[in-house]
């Protein structure tokens, strides 16, 4: 029982309390790059394109919201030598683009 029964009440209204899906409402947000993997056994990848979707209904800012589905990747990243160097180049790609900082 290390997270609870959401059967009991308590827990449940607890579980809610942190759950990302449930606690988005109609507001700004800041920029967000939210990622997935397609072979992730611990968050399936349509639960962050479902929350993905949910932000893009709610928010009242012009922000950028880019969603990221890594179609080799498990709950870790993806695999091989390399390619957790190509996921970090592309996470900062996308800070340093929204500061401002694309020198194409």
């Amino acid at each position: 029982e290390e997270w609870g029964n959401p059967s009991d009440r308590v827990y449940y209204d607890y579980m809610k309390s942190y759950s990302p899906y449930d606690n988005v409402e109609a507001k700004d947000y800041p920029n967000l790059l939210i990622t997935a993997g397609l072979n992730d056994p611990r968050v399936a990848y349509w639960e962050p394109a479902k929350w993905t979707a949910k932000l893009r209904t709610l928010k009242t800012d012009k922000n950028v919201l880019l969603l990221k589905t890594n179609l080799g990747a498990g709950h870790g990243g993806p695999s091989g030598r390399y390619e957790y160097l190509k996921e970090v180049a592309f996470e900062y790609a996308f800070v340093l683009d929204t500061l401002g900082q694309n020198n194409t």
